[in-house]
């Protein structure tokens, strides 16, 4: 979701190698875009041809993404882990925080290190930043709640004195004492060294999640130095206004998030506050903050604090495990996952370990240091997520707020989903790389509905439905996974509830509580879209009509390839003619997609940078939503020439320039997912070598090193997984399939271990962009795309390249991906 521009490029720690301070790559990227025209040498190899990167999480850096709207965050975090413990910013207002998920690398100060965060979603604030704890130097004299503009009890830092690898997070803070905070999947160990001859204490921020908070408990417990409670919250997306003042239907609460913290130190001090009352002594507060900004919500909430005896400087340890189930499992969760003699060093050691095995299911070599650099910390950015829910006993929340336990045979209850994002490229990876985990959390997902009423929704956090975006990804992500060889799931069950959902219209279908945005109704106003055969702008109960039309198109598109797969040829034909309603909302007259009223008349001022009928997005760049149908698209265009010419102008502006970072509502926008498949879209217009290219462009231009890396909100892993296709020459076809489209790498080498046994070997002369000829299996390849067989069979795909594009290879008609 949401949009950015890449902003400058600070000089950072090098994140990589703990207390070594660098002038990152990112800098050398600087100085010669600075040089102009001027030649600038090739950069080194990151591994030499023939030779596998080994240890590949020396490769992440966290930072990229943490300035602009990527709004990614470098705290420490287990492969799809349940904590995420990292900072969060302030710039002067204790309501909010510098961009959605807390933290932003060019805002220098800190008011807590919160145990819970989202990767990158796009509204602002977004949800999670759960019970922020604090290390001050100073007397807590007056409640932390009414310090409302942070001013007393947060602290300025440096980026050189910050560093962040997975699994790890760092800091000196300006006010002496040095953070490091190292996790499990659903605990951590956090270490802070005061400083001698000031005061020492931890600050538990309960109430301070980054949408605030319902209710919140603290409990101090002096004989075991224990720190404990809940925070009772959710609020995703909950300052957004929605339908010019509707309610919101997510300033709700939908989970509460329980902790406990033991210490190695006993407690010298302790202390309490609610709103603006301080109890020093106290050991138990409660209160919440609500859900809103400003005087509703300033100087409100609760927490408690500790103090230890610094006199000679104290470096204190601290154990903390979470639940969303109980203050029990949490304890549980803890004691499983860190045992009383974890340091810092050993369970960063052991996550490390745990993220070096999830990222060398991708190996790499014969690529630049910055592109190894690029790539594995996309990988990392989208195997965030999917999160644990379940404790370690198997129990989990459900969305109906009812603790349940997982099924049989399954392995872990995953859950925040951003469907409407991950759909097109995040969920493919995960697939690819992790099968085993996408059926889990198809599992998951099927559960979450069944608990929700039958209801999938578009956008989860946790297991709980929040309704932002449009259409339903539910049914073109599950069917991608069962294309893609993912059977650790009750398939037929997802499959009828699925198709129910598209079928049958339920109770808040014509509801338009929370529109646009966040619309309540799931496959909105069903009956009627199935009778006019599109979304009336005017008669939705959706963001968009054109957006919705063309986003259930995808879907039944999906579920057609699904249902054929599964035998069931009637389903197959219906979904398949449904997949082509995108042809109602296109407007012939202009060549567009437009949005389309009730009576059947156009929408009044359309334009080809308009939004009106869609979803973070406009007209020019929603008109290629057709990733299931590029030869019926291409026909409305009239012919391949006609589309290819208009594919040309939406990548150059009108000099003739590559215009692929964004910021024109008529030209490609990579900072978004409406469009990010179009420069693919080439391959079956007959123009491989411009899929090539135009790729090549997208990768050099909109993404890089440094903390403005990425083009835009990383959507739980979208835009990173984006990369990480480009990076290996595939893009996924289209919903449904397993089917790959061909582009050419940026490494020599690539190989890739799926968890399901398969291996596929990507190898290539060089890296330059071009394709000069390939070759599947040792076979010749004339063809712009590989069949499923080489994600659910394993194989070798080989590529001769060079530095001008062959007009010749893949060119054919037979040679082009086909639609059906």
């Amino acid at each position: 979701m949401n949009r950015s521009r890449v902003q400058r490029r600070p000089l950072r720690q090098s994140a990589s190698v703990p207390g070594r301070w660098s002038v990152p790559l990112v800098a050398v990227a600087t100085i010669a875009a600075l040089l102009g025209t001027m030649a600038v040498a090739a950069p080194a190899e990151a591994t030499p041809p023939g030779r596998t990167t080994t240890g590949p999480a020396r490769y992440v850096d966290p930072f990229i993404g943490t300035s602009g709207d990527g709004n990614t965050w470098p705290g420490a975090t287990a492969p799809f882990g349940m904590m995420q413990w990292s900072p969060t910013g302030t710039a002067g207002d204790q309501t909010s925080t510098p961009v959605a998920n807390g933290y932003s690398y060019d805002v220098n100060r800190l008011r807590g290190f919160s145990l819970t965060h989202l990767n990158g979603a796009g509204c602002a604030p977004g949800a999670a930043g759960d019970v922020p704890i604090m290390p001050v130097t100073s007397p807590v004299t007056t409640s932390p709640s009414a310090d409302t503009t942070d001013a007393l009890y947060a602290s300025g830092y440096s980026h050189d004195r910050e560093s962040a690898s997975p699994g790890r997070y760092a800091v000196a803070l300006d006010n002496g004492v040095r953070t490091d905070l190292a996790v499990t999947t659903r605990a951590g160990v956090g270490e802070f060294a005061f400083p001698a001859g000031s005061a020492a204490n931890l600050l538990f921020r309960t109430s301070n999640s980054i949408n605030g908070s319902e209710a919140a408990t603290t409990t101090i417990d002096a004989r075991t130095r224990t720190v404990s409670g809940s925070v009772l919250t959710g609020g995703f997306c909950s300052r957004r206004a929605n339908g010019g003042g509707a309610t919101n239907p997510d300033r709700r609460s939908y989970y509460r998030l329980y902790f406990t913290a033991t210490f190695d130190r006993p407690f010298t001090s302790t202390g309490t506050w609610q709103d603006g009352t301080v109890r020093p002594g106290g050991t138990s507060s409660s209160g919440g903050e609500g859900y809103l900004t400003g005087a509703d919500r300033a100087g409100r909430g609760s927490g408690a604090w500790v103090g230890f005896d610094a006199r000679r400087g104290a470096t204190v340890h601290a154990r903390i495990g979470i639940s969303y189930v109980s203050a029990a499992g949490a304890v549980a969760n803890r004691d499983a996952e860190v045992g009383r003699h974890a340091t810092v060093s050993s369970v960063a050691a052991a996550t490390r370990a745990s993220w070096n095995r999830e990222l060398s299911r991708i190996q790499v070599s014969g690529g630049t240091a910055d592109r190894t650099t690029q790539l594995y910390t996309s990988v990392y950015h989208a195997l965030m997520q999917p999160n644990t829910l379940n404790d370690r006993d198997g129990r989990y929340l459900g969305p109906d707020l009812r603790v349940h336990r997982m099924d049989r045979g399954q392995r872990a209850v995953y859950g925040t989903y951003s469907g409407w994002d991950q759909y097109r490229a995040q969920i493919q990876l995960l697939a690819l790389l992790r099968p085993d985990v996408a059926g889990d959390m198809a599992q998951s997902m099927l559960r979450f509905a069944e608990q929700n009423g039958g209801i999938w929704d578009r956008w989860l956090h946790l297991g709980a439905p929040t309704h932002v975006m449009t259409g339903d990804p539910s049914a073109a992500t599950l069917a991608t996974w069962y294309a893609m060889g993912v059977r650790n799931f009750d398939v037929q069950a997802a499959y009828t509830s699925l198709r129910k959902q598209a079928t049958v219209e339920n109770a808040d279908a014509e509801s338009d509580i929370g529109c646009p945005g966040q619309c309540l109704a799931q496959r909105p106003a069903l009956d009627e879209y199935l009778q006019r055969h599109y979304a009336a702008n005017d008669d939705c109960s959706c963001w968009g009509g054109a957006a919705e039309t063309l986003e259930d198109s995808i879907s039944d598109s999906a579920l057609g390839y699904w249902a054929a797969a599964l035998g069931k040829t009637r389903d197959a034909r219906m979904f398949a003619e449904r997949g082509t309603y995108w042809k109602n909302t296109f407007n012939p007259a202009v060549g567009y997609q437009a949005a389309r009223q009730a009576d059947g008349s156009w929408t009044p001022g359309w334009s080809p940078s308009t939004g009106t009928g869609f979803a973070q997005g406009t007209s020019a760049q929603y008109t290629w939503l057709v990733p299931q149908d590029v030869r019926g698209l291409s026909s409305a265009l009239g012919g391949d020439d006609q589309a290819v010419a208009r594919l040309d102008a939406f990548f150059h502006d009108a000099s003739g320039n590559w215009a692929v970072t964004g910021g024109d509502p008529t030209k490609f926008d990579p900072t978004n997912e409406p469009d990010i498949h179009t420069p693919w879209m080439y391959n079956a217009l007959g123009q491989p070598w411009k899929t090539q290219e135009t790729v090549r462009q997208v990768v050099d231009q909109a993404y890089s090193t440094g903390p403005s890396g990425l083009p835009g909100n990383d959507d739980l892993g979208t835009m990173s997984a984006w990369y990480v296709f480009a990076s290996i020459g595939l893009f996924p076809q289209t919903p449904g399939r397993a089917d790959m489209l061909v582009g050419s790498p940026t490494f020599r080498a690539v190989d890739i271990r799926r968890s399901s046994g398969q291996h596929i070997v990507i190898r290539s002369s060089g890296t330059d962009p071009s394709v000069q000829d390939a070759r599947l299996d040792g076979r010749r390849l004339d063809r712009s795309w590989v069949p499923a067989s080489l994600v659910n069979r394993g194989g070798t795909l080989s590529f001769r390249v060079g530095p001008t594009p062959d007009t010749s290879w893949a060119t054919g008609e037979r040679s082009r991906p086909v639609d059906r």
